[in-house]
C-alpha cells in the first residue's frame, strides 16, 4: 500500500514513533504527508496523533519530540504563494497564469531556457515589475499591496549582481548594511568569508572578475540574514571552484538556518545538484514541479525529465 493511501503518526511517551506499512519511506513523502495534515491532537510534552484526511501516515523511524515535530511543521510553512501570475509584453512574450507554492527550507530550482520567463517572474516576485494579473504573497503579505512587509525578510539578486566599482568589497557591503538594523563589521566579514571574498575585502570592485562580482552580490543578498533568498542565475560567471562553494553555501544555509532559496537557472546539471525541488517554465508557461528525488527515481536524470515534460506539453 502506498504511503499516500494510509497516513498516520502515533507517538509513544516522549518520542513521536512511526510504525510502517513500508520500510523505505522517503523524507519527501513524510514532508508531503505533514503538508496535507488535517488535524493535530497534542498533549504537553508530546504529539499524540496527526490525522490526515484519508487516514494515518506511517514510517519506521523514531521521528521527534514535540519541539522537534513543531520545528518540522515550521519547515512546511508556505513562504511564497504565486497565484495566476501573468505578465505579457507587446511582442507576446512573458508569463501566463503561473501558480506555485514554496515551503520553508526548500531549495527550489526554477528551470527553463533563456527567454522562458524566469527573470520576468522573479522581477514581479521582488516588486521590480507589476503583473498584468495575479499576485505573489511572501510570508502571507502581498507583494503588490504590502510590499514593505512582504520584502522585509527577502534577499535577492536579479539579473546582474551590481556593485559600486570605486568602492571596496567591504565598503559596498557597508552601504548595503545601512538599509538594515544590527549589521556590524563582524557580519560583513562573515558573509565575505563564506562567499570566498574575505581576502579581497579591501580591493575595489571595479577590478573584480565577473565571478567575484557574483560572489559579492551573493554576500549582499544574505547580509541581513534573510529567510527567503531569490537568486536569478547565481552561478553565472563562476568557475568550478566557485560553483562548488556557492552550492555548498546554499545547502548549508538551508539545512542549518531553514533559509528558503528560489533559484533560477538554465543549467540543468547545476539545478539537479543544488535543488531539492524543481519546476520547469517554458515559453512563459509553468509546466509543474516535483521533488528532485522523485524526478531522479522516475527519469534517471533531470535532463530526461525536462525533455519528457517539454514533449508532453508541446515544445516552443
Amino acid at each position: 500500500m502506498a504511503v499516500g493511501q494510509v497516513l498516520s503518526m502515533v507517538n509513544s511517551t516522549e518520542c513521536l514513533k512511526i510504525s510502517t506499512l513500508r520500510k523505505h519511506t522517503t523524507v519527501m513523502e513524510i514532508i508531503h504527508a505533514i503538508r496535507v495534515t488535517e488535524k493535530i491532537e497534542t498533549v504537553p510534552g508530546r504529539v499524540d496523533r496527526v490525522v490526515h484526511p484519508s487516514g494515518v501516515f506511517l514510517t519506521d523511524s523514531p521521528f521527534a519530540t514535540t519541539n522537534q515535530y513543531l520545528h518540522r511543521r515550521k519547515l512546511m510553512e508556505k513562504v511564497m504563494e504565486i497565484n495566476g501570475l501573468t505578465k505579457l509584453y507587446k511582442n507576446g512574450r512573458g508569463i501566463r497564469d503561473v501558480n506555485l507554492e514554496i515551503s520553508r527550507g526548500e531549495i527550489f530550482g526554477f528551470l527553463g531556457p533563456n527567454g522562458a520567463g524566469k527573470t520576468t517572474a522573479m522581477k514581479i516576485m521582488t516588486g521590480l515589475m507589476k503583473p498584468d494579473r495575479g499576485n505573489v504573497r511572501i510570508f502571507g503579505y502581498s507583494i503588490c499591496d504590502e510590499y514593505e512587509k512582504a520584502i522585509q525578510k527577502v534577499g535577492c539578486i536579479i539579473e546582474t549582481a551590481e556593485s559600486y566599482p570605486y568602492l571596496t568589497a567591504y565598503e559596498n557591503l557597508k552601504q548595503v548594511s545601512r538599509f538594515f538594523h544590527g549589521i556590524d563589521d563582524g557580519r560583513i566579514d562573515e558573509v565575505l568569508d563564506i562567499t570566498g571574498m574575505l581576502k579581497y575585502r579591501n580591493e575595489r570592485a571595479g577590478s573584480f572578475s565577473l565571478g567575484m562580482k557574483q560572489r559579492l552580490g551573493l554576500a549582499a543578498a544574505i547580509l541581513s540574514r534573510p529567510e527567503l533568498v531569490i537568486l536569478d542565475e547565481p552561478l553565472n560567471g563562476l568557475d568550478v571552484e566557485g560553483m562548488l562553494q556557492i552550492r555548498k553555501l546554499v545547502k548549508h544555509l538551508s539545512e542549518t538556518e531553514n533559509v528558503t532559496f528560489f533559484i533560477s537557472s538554465h543549467l540543468i546539471h547545476d539545478v539537479e545538484l543544488t535543488c531539492n525541488r524543481i519546476g520547469i517554465i517554458l515559453g512563459g508557461k509553468f509546466l509543474g514541479a516535483d521533488y528532485t528525488d522523485n524526478i531522479l527515481a522516475n527519469h534517471d536524470s533531470l535532463e530526461n525529465y525536462f525533455v519528457s515534460e517539454v514533449n508532453r506539453n508541446g515544445s516552443i
